[in-house]
């Protein structure tokens, strides 16, 4: 007993109807064009010779006039009719692909399929008329297929900027590229049905195409290499801040695009950066900061060294009545009275012997008191001050603390406020803020004290 036959799979069963469809269209549009030439035949005025090419103006004006009348008034009719379908349902991505135009490009292609279809039956008779309408439809319907596939990228790109996974990817460059492909296969296809050749015969010469596009587009494969790997790593973002003075550009990225990155800078200027020279070149992310719990403050003071004595018993009246180091100066008194009291007696006489406390010492301690009690520096993060190397410019303290508010003026003010302070404080200290000599420093040292008489 034989088995019966496996059903056809359903693809081929739409092709088959959809072929089916095409020649009983065909027939129709042949059997038309054959009752308009008989129809034309009747009337005795008209010449036998000029009946076939009257037929086919009145063919060709009415074909050409019927997809008109499809593209101005029934193609607007199922935009309106989709709109309210897409307006009711209760999904968002259908609003995203009638938003980037998805149905507005598929309704272009009816036109192209109407003389697809109709023009072989129509011109039967007349190869080359039939030819050309051919080929200018399937162009047609190509080039509107292109804008469909690109308009379909632009609506999935929107679509995954609004997902978690997608504001890791470099969305634009991927949707670059897409297009790019799309674009080549379209023009590949046009090519083919200019020539009346089948696709797979152009790719014969593919090899040396390939050359064709290294050389032509090497920035652009280059860019998508680097947007690839800039989007992995995540090395850089949308909105990130970038700096990068190679390039002069210091501010947040608007667009990482698949051969340029578009960088806003903060004097409101726009830079572009090649996309592969972020991976060749160095440039700073600014995005761990902003993520962050604070903003670094990294600034120096300079102490004139000649200022710069231990504390005297008055020094130190003065200081035990200053707040943020008031506990600080107690426990260092006792520390160093602990410590000295170990020494012989007649060692101590001298103040340079033992341990004795300093101006500038206990002015550093003032700053880490005054930082650790300012309300906008986090104590949760790094805090400290420390001295550098002297370098003929006087003693650099340096102080090394983060800002809770991250935004930029806020954070200057903070910054200026804190400076303002430790400048106007120093004195109390008995220190002296080293400042480079200038002019009006010299005038007064050329000026003589005028002679009384």
């Amino acid at each position: 007993m034989e088995e019966p036959a496996p059903p056809a799979p359903i693809k081929d069963e739409a092709v088959k109807a959809i072929q089916d469809t095409a020649e009983a269209v065909t027939q129709s549009a042949s059997t038309i064009a054959d009752k308009l030439r008989e129809w034309l035949s009747s009337f005795s005025w008209l010449p036998d010779s000029a009946v076939n090419a009257t037929s086919h103006l009145l063919l060709l004006g009415g074909l050409l006039v019927t997809a008109w009348f499809i593209y101005i008034v029934f193609r607007p009719l199922i935009l309106s009719w989709m709109k309210n379908v897409v307006a009711k349902t209760p999904y968002t991505w259908d609003n995203e692909l009638f938003g980037h135009g998805v149905f507005r490009w598929l309704t272009h292609l009816l036109p192209g399929i109407f003389i697809l279809l109709f023009a072989p039956g129509f011109f039967e008779s007349t190869l080359i008329v039939s030819k050309v309408l051919e080929t200018s439809a399937k162009i047609y319907l190509l080039l509107s297929t292109y804008f469909v596939f690109d308009s379909l990228f632009n609506a999935i790109r929107s679509m995954m900027q609004k997902s978690r996974v997608g504001v890791h990817l470099n969305l634009v460059a991927i949707s670059q590229v897409a297009k790019l492909v799309t674009a080549l296969v379209i023009f590949l296809l046009c090519i083919a049905t200019v020539l009346q050749k089948p696709p797979i015969a152009l790719l014969s010469g593919l090899g040396v195409l390939a050359s064709v596009i290294m050389l032509v587009f090497k920035d652009v494969i280059l860019g998508f290499v680097a947007g690839i790997q800039l989007s992995t790593n995540k090395m850089l973002g949308i909105g990130d801040w970038l700096e990068m003075p190679s390039y002069q550009a210091d501010g947040d990225v608007e667009e990482i695009g698949l051969t340029t990155v578009k960088v806003r800078n903060f004097d409101r200027t726009i830079t572009t950066i090649p996309t592969y020279a972020l991976i060749s070149e160095s440039f700073k992310n600014w995005r761990g900061m902003a993520e962050s719990d604070g903003r670094r403050i990294k600034r120096s003071l300079l102490i004139d060294t000649n200022s710069i004595q231990l504390v005297t018993p008055a020094m130190v009246e003065r200081f035990r009545e200053i707040e943020h180091i008031s506990d600080y100066f107690a426990a260092k008194e006792k520390e160093v009275e602990a410590f000295n009291a170990k020494l012989p007696a007649d060692r101590i006489k001298n103040r340079v012997n033992g341990r004795r406390l300093t101006n500038v010492g206990t002015f550093r301690a003032y700053i880490e008191g005054y930082l650790k009690s300012h309300p906008a520096i986090n104590p949760n993060m790094t805090l400290l001050v420390r001295q550098l190397a002297p370098e003929g410019r006087g003693l650099p303290i340096e102080v090394y603390c983060f800002c809770k508010d991250k935004r930029w003026a806020h954070y200057e003010s903070i910054q200026a406020d804190i400076f303002d302070h430790l400048f106007a404080v120093a004195p109390e200290f008995d220190l002296r803020i080293f400042q480079e000599p200038s002019g009006i420093d010299f005038q007064g040292l050329t000026q003589q004290p005028s002679s009384s008489e």
